[in-house]
Formats: C-alpha cells, sequence, structure tokens
C-alpha cells in the first residue's frame, strides 16, 4: 500500500502556521533590539552636529597659521605644523608665560570654588535633613541662585561690586568699616575674589541639590542606632554620612570641576573681553587670543592642549576613584 502526498504540502512536523510565527517572532526581535538605537539616532546626529564636529574643525584649525587675513577662507591658511603648540608651551616666550599664568590662576580658582561649592552645598544638606517649619520655603531659597539665568545673576553682581555705589562696598566700608576705602572689585588683586564670590554663590545650591538627594538613600535606622551608642552629630557625619555619600561626592566633585575650569560665561560677564591679570582664566585667555588677537591657529591650539589636560585629570581621576572602591570593604 503506497501513500501519495500531494504537491506543495508542508514537510512533516511544519506547518505553514508555525513557520509564519517564527518569522514574525524573529522579526520582533529585530524591531525590539533596534528600536532602542533608532530613538538614539536624532540625539546622536544632534551631539555630532553640535559638538564633534566643531571639535575635528578646531583641531585642523590647530595646524593652521590662521590670522585675520584668512577669515574668509580659512581652509586656505598655510600648513604651520607644531608652530601654534610649540608657541602656546613656550614658557620663556609672552605667549607661554602668559598662558601659563592664566592656567596657575585658573587651577588656583577651580580648586577654590569647587572646595567652598562642596563644602558649603554639604553643611546646608545636612541641615535640611531635619525637618522644622519653613524648610521647604528654605530649600527653594537655596536653589533661587542655580535657577537664575547665568547673565541675569552675574549682571547684579557687576553693579553691586561697583566701586562708587554698589552694595558690597556700602555694606564693608559704610556700614560695618570693615574697610579703610572703598575697593575695586572689578579690577587689580580683588578680581580674583569677586570672580570667587560669584563663582561660589552660582555653584554651590548645585551641590546642596546632589548631596541632599543622596542622603535620602542614607537609611535613618543607622543614625538612631548610632545616637543610641552614644555619637555625636559630629561622629554621625563623619562615620555615616560622608561614606555613605562617597559616590555620590565622587561625581560630584568631577562635575563641579569640569564646569569650573572650563566657565566662560561667570568671567565674561563680570569683566568683559579684557580679563583683569588676578582674575585671567583660561577660557576667556584662549578667547582673548582667537577674536581679540585674531589669531585663531595660537587659540584653537590653546583649547586642544586645555581638552587634553581635562582628559588626562579626568582619566586619573575615574582610575583612582575606582581603584578607591575596589579596595574599600
Amino acid at each position: 500500500m503506497t501513500t501519495t502526498v500531494e504537491a506543495g504540502t508542508p514537510p512533516v512536523g511544519k506547518s505553514p502556521s508555525g513557520s509564519a510565527r517564527g518569522a514574525r517572532h524573529r522579526t520582533g526581535r529585530i524591531h525590539r533590539v533596534g528600536l532602542p538605537y533608532l530613538l538614539l539616532l536624532p540625539a546622536l546626529l544632534l551631539e555630532l552636529l553640535v559638538h564633534l564636529v566643531p571639535m575635528v574643525i578646531g583641531i585642523v584649525m590647530s595646524f593652521k597659521e590662521l590670522t585675520q587675513f584668512y577669515i574668509r577662507d580659512w581652509g586656505a591658511a598655510p600648513w604651520s605644523a607644531l608652530a601654534n603648540y610649540k608657541v602656546s608651551v613656550d614658557f620663556d616666550a609672552p605667549v607661554g608665560e602668559a598662558l601659563l599664568h592664566s592656567f596657575l590662576v585658573t587651577v588656583a580658582f577651580t580648586l577654590l570654588s569647587v572646595g567652598l561649592c562642596w563644602l558649603i552645598g554639604t553643611a546646608a544638606a545636612v541641615f535640611m535633613q531635619d525637618t522644622f517649619r519653613g524648610r521647604g520655603l528654605l530649600r527653594a531659597l537655596f536653589l533661587v541662585p542655580y535657577a537664575l539665568p547665568v547673565y541675569a545673576a552675574v549682571i547684579t553682581w557687576v553693579f553691586m561690586f561697583q566701586h562708587d555705589n554698589g552694595l558690597v562696598n556700602h555694606v564693608l566700608h559704610d556700614q560695618l568699616g570693615l574697610t579703610d576705602k572703598r575697593s575695586f572689585w572689578l579690577i587689580g588683586d580683588n578680581s580674583f575674589i569677586a570672580l570667587l564670590t560669584v563663582s561660589v554663590w552660582k555653584g554651590w545650591p548645585f551641590a546642596f541639590l546632589i548631596v541632599m538627594a543622596g542622603l535620602q538613600n542614607i537609611p535613618r535606622e543607622l543614625y538612631e542606632a548610632a545616637a543610641l551608642d552614644g555619637a555625636g552629630v559630629w561622629q554621625q557625619i563623619r562615620r555615616i554620612t560622608l561614606p555613605s555619600l562617597r559616590p555620590v561626592n565622587q561625581v560630584l566633585v568631577l562635575v563641579l570641576f569640569l564646569w569650573t575650569f572650563n566657565d566662560f560665561n561667570t568671567p565674561f560677564v563680570l569683566f568683559g573681553r579684557t580679563a583683569p591679570e588676578a582674575a585671567d582664566l583660561v577660557s576667556v585667555h584662549i578667547y582673548q587670543a582667537s577674536f581679540v588677537t585674531w589669531n585663531f591657529g595660537t587659540g584653537s591650539a590653546m583649547s586642544v592642549l586645555l581638552l587634553l589636560f581635562l582628559l588626562l585629570v579626568t582619566g586619573g581621576y575615574l582610575r583612582l576613584t575606582s581603584r578607591g572602591r575596589r579596595a574599600a570593604p
């Protein structure tokens, strides 16, 4: 007895419906895997256009003798190889000496600003952990400097630092009598203090916000147990708060460092196109080298050197903090 199989009959163990379900499953899996990348594509394209393309152009410009004579057609500027970098790092020449001075001022300013922002923000966040009347209003007031637009906030400080009719001199000299005469805050050596004051006033609310969010993850039972064991407030902060906030502080310090070291808006609005020597930050110095002296090749080389420095500091910091996390019990 023979059995005939009609033409078009699927093989044994398979059916048209099973094959269709398998194809739909594979298509759905491809869609699920590819959808996140498809959603990220607009952001990646914008990142490419806004950051990466100008960065590549700036690196190319750093190898060119690009001055005001080639503004209309910067591609026609002659190649200078490493000449712009040699001029920038020649600390015995005027250009390199000025860049080194600006770099040292920026390092001192960044360390002081980041340290004070972290200290004030952490103290305010710890203080705000206790419940008291008006805490919500006080939290909102603390965040006002961070929420204000940079230009509006810094321009307000410019009026406050005025020599004749500024609020700072009125309080320090006229009311409190702490100074012998009215001080110049926007020129001379006091410009560094003025810049540091504005930077800390503008930056510490961010540290306050981040630390306050990190404190929410610390169980209150730890503080209650420590209090029962006789630990005081400072011992609780030292033994519980700071160790628990270590991951948060590591990210916070790095972000504050990068923001402060690259800050351009604050000194530019505070002092104008030409900053005083005591407050000559690298960002403003590069702007002056590029748009005031019209030497875009040297300015681009300085920008690349700044980028390399920040990459080295960031890589070293991340390596150091990751090693500390692995060594922690």
